[in-house]
């Protein structure tokens, strides 16, 4: 289901008051999508179409269909985020029945052919279930070309690439590449040897690539690589790697980076990731898979932070947190699994109970960890994936990690 439906209707070419698609009921990517067009009496429209009969011109029901159209053809993986249509040709068409005030209007588009950059999308517009309108919408698509601001500073050597958008007074080093589909803010500096990969968009403000904070740094040449998809709000610092720690930073796709969070040099961040607002990690920080640290939280040098962790806010991390678990506290203690985060991220319900059991072994029973570790290994019911990493985790921990198990009423807040 789109997400943001005026920020696909912006791609057709036309704007306010011509967005003539208020919501969409069905949605198979790809293929067809049924959206709805409310008539309303306040409609500019009707004031002069006509007066003492207001009805809805033919031409606004083509527009409507192309809309619609629009969205089908551009809410798909493969088609890019800079991407605009343009309605080339109407075949065929029949209007069946008048629209007027107090109308809803059912649009229905359906996917018939594509070929090279053009495609032919059959469009039906029903009030209940009386055909008023259909046809052939003949749709051609193209790319936004690359647009940097006259302000914006791009040093010789940078590499841009297309369909990306660069603010004003961006500054961009000689040595960055920038990925297809990219989006730079205004006043934002990616510097030194930065790679971002497409479709990634770094708000005002943020500085990238910039020299690490470590006092051992001399001007070696080392990199951060950014993966694709990556949202890094205003005012976020992340920082090239040293030499000392393997010379690079690297971050993955689709994460989320809020307002002033920072990722050290030499720090390794997964997939999916969400950072809250200041949440800060120290150097050589390796963040996994779908784990999230939440606003103000601090990670010391050094620490691993496991798939699907949550780190609560405001709290301080000095040793590994356990994956799937929730790590809160200044110092952190862990609260149990973290069970509404795996139910959003679509985890089976009965791995989840396996890490419940392995979990209870390792915090509620009386034994050791070392001892409690082998049991969970023992215990055929307990056998998954998701359980033998967490054995994995804690058994290669090189600082240790926390198993420090919080009181029942900071445990209850913690679920608040």
């Amino acid at each position: 289901m789109p997400t943001n439906i005026p920020a696909l209707l912006d791609r057709l070419c036309y704007r306010y008051p011509f967005h003539l698609v208020d919501s969409i009921t069905e949605h198979v990517r790809g293929e067809r999508v049924v959206a709805v067009k409310n008539a309303t009496v306040n409609e500019e429209f009707f004031q002069g179409h006509f007066p003492g009969q207001p009805l809805m011109p033919g031409v606004l029901m083509i527009e409507s269909l192309a809309q619609a159209a629009a969205i089908l053809l551009f809410d798909r993986e493969k088609e890019p985020a800079r991407s605009v249509a343009y309605l080339r040709g109407v075949d065929e068409a029949k209007f069946r029945r008048q629209v007027v005030p107090g109308d809803r209007v059912r649009l229905e588009v359906t996917l018939k052919s594509e070929r090279s950059k053009m495609a032919r999308v059959r469009g039906a517009a029903y009030v209940g279930e009386h055909i008023v309108a259909e046809m052939d919408l003949l749709l051609a698509m193209t790319r936004v070309r690359t647009h940097i601001h006259p302000s914006a500073v791009v040093q010789d050597g940078a590499v841009i690439g297309e369909g990306s958008t660069i603010g004003p007074n961006a500054v961009i080093g000689p040595h960055v590449v920038l990925g297809p589909e990219c989006k730079v803010g205004a006043n934002a500096v990616i510097d030194g040897w930065t790679t971002i990969g497409e479709g990634t968009e770094v708000f005002p403000f943020a500085s990238i690539g910039m020299i690490p904070q470590d006092l051992k740094f001399k001007g070696e040449k080392t990199t951060l690589s950014i993966g694709k998809r990556n949202v890094i709000r205003e005012f976020v610092t992340m920082h090239r790697g040293t030499a000392g720690g393997g010379g690079a930073t690297v971050i993955g796709d689709r994460n989320v980076f809020m307002n002033y969070a920072h990722v050290a040099h030499d720090s390794k961040i997964g997939n999916d990731t969400i950072f809250g607002n200041n949440a800060t990690l120290g150097g050589h920080v390796t963040v996994e898979d779908f784990a999230t640290v939440s606003a103000g939280s601090g990670v010391h040098q050094f620490c691993r932070v496991g798939r699907h962790a949550f780190i609560g806010g405001y709290s301080v991390v000095t040793k590994d947190a356990l994956p799937f678990a929730k790590t809160v506290g200044n110092r952190a203690k862990i609260y149990g699994l973290n069970t509404i985060g795996l139910i959003r991220r679509g985890m089976p319900a009965d791995v989840v109970a396996r890490l419940r059991h392995a979990y209870r072994l390792l915090l509620v029973s009386k034994l050791n960890t070392t001892r409690a570790l082998a049991q969970i290994e023992q215990d055929p019911d307990l056998a998954c994936e998701e359980v033998q990493y967490l054995v994995d985790f804690i058994r290669n921990s090189k600082r240790g990690v926390v198993l420090r198990r919080g009181t029942r009423r900071l445990e209850e807040l913690v679920e608040d």
